[in-house]
């Protein structure tokens, strides 16, 4: 029986330190968008939070229509309405094609698609693909970036943005400090 403790009392220790690493990292609020629509009307926001390595985007709109919307990162921090095509189009820093269902895989701005309720208000967690420490010099770059709802959802296929229809909302996200 002695045996049996004594191995017994380093093997809880190992699982003990195992399940330590794997906790979650605290996460941190990088920054912030406020969407608007094209009459000036702020319809949301957008926050960047980054967890360790993981870079997400927490969305919360309100005050829209029923349906699915594309929703994207634009390539410049410029939301000048009524079209916000000021923003120029996604971003797209390693030069890939458009869409999920792409074989050269997807822009860094294709992001999935939100679908809003009745209610008219949503809010989801979008993770972006790769490491902060690549992403986030991309994101604040020199122009900024910009986020984007469009009117339609976005079909995952179609190069360069997806066949998603008019923008309607955009914000610039802006680091918080």
């Amino acid at each position: 029986m002695r045996n049996v403790s004594i191995i017994c009392l380093p093997a809880l220790a190992i699982a003990s330190a195992c399940s330590s690493l794997d906790r979650e990292a605290p996460s941190e609020y990088v920054a912030e968008a406020i969407l608007s629509n094209a009459e000036g009307s702020g319809i949301g926001s957008a926050q960047l939070i980054q967890t360790g390595s993981r870079l997400s985007i927490n969305l919360t709109i309100s005050a829209l229509e029923q349906g699915e919307r594309a929703f994207h990162l634009h390539q410049t921090g410029s939301c000048i309405a009524p079209d916000f095509t000021s923003a120029g189009g996604h971003l797209n820093p390693f030069n890939r094609s458009h869409g999920k269902l792409s074989e050269d895989g997807k822009h860094l701005g294709d992001l999935p698609n939100v679908v809003v309720p009745e209610s008219g208000s949503v809010t989801v967690e979008i993770v972006l693909e790769g490491d902060a420490d690549e992403l986030l010099p991309i994101l604040f770059d020199e122009d900024g970036t910009a986020v984007m709802l469009h009117a339609g959802p976005d079909d995952y296929v179609s190069d360069p943005a997806g066949a998603a229809g008019p923008r309607i909302a955009c914000g610039v996200l802006q680091r918080r400090s």
